[in-house]
């Protein structure tokens, strides 16, 4: 089952909707993403570029961070780690990200995320999130 990207992302996310990722899981503390990996996605080696497998990532675990709390609306990336353990894979492949929350406190979460080809682990990263409860920070930004 496949969520639309405007379940997730009311405003839209034009990036996520270019590279093509779609919404597999969200809920519950986690979320999981999938992408069809493009002949533009590869490296000169013609493997996934790392910047691709670092988008799938960072957006699942985002994700989950404000899976289970009901007022955010977003979340910030503060900061994010990741190991690559192999090659995330070639054009053609599908590679899923699965994000999740394993501790939040009131305006930050820490998530970790695994991606995946297939019944291979190709990486993994560990992020802190701030949690984003409104949309209207543009008229706080103007004011000061």
């Amino acid at each position: 089952m496949s969520l639309a990207l405007t379940d997730v992302f009311p405003q839209g996310n034009p990036y996520l909707h270019a590279l093509g990722v779609e919404v597999l899981e969200y809920g519950d503390d986690r979320a999981v993403m999938a992408l069809r990996l493009k002949p533009e996605f590869m490296n000169s080696w013609q493997v996934a570029q790392g910047g691709i497998s670092m988008t799938l990532m960072d957006v699942a675990m985002g994700l989950a961070a404000r899976a289970g709390v009901p007022d955010a609306k977003s979340s910030a990336t503060v900061e994010m780690s990741s190991s690559f353990l192999q090659p995330a894979g070639h054009t053609g492949d599908t590679i899923v990200a699965r994000g999740h929350t394993y501790h939040r406190s009131t305006t930050m979460c820490f998530c970790q995320a695994e991606l995946w080809n297939g019944d291979k682990l190709v990486a993994k990263a560990m992020g802190t999130f701030k949690l984003i409860r409104r949309l209207d920070i543009s008229k706080k930004l103007d004011h000061e």
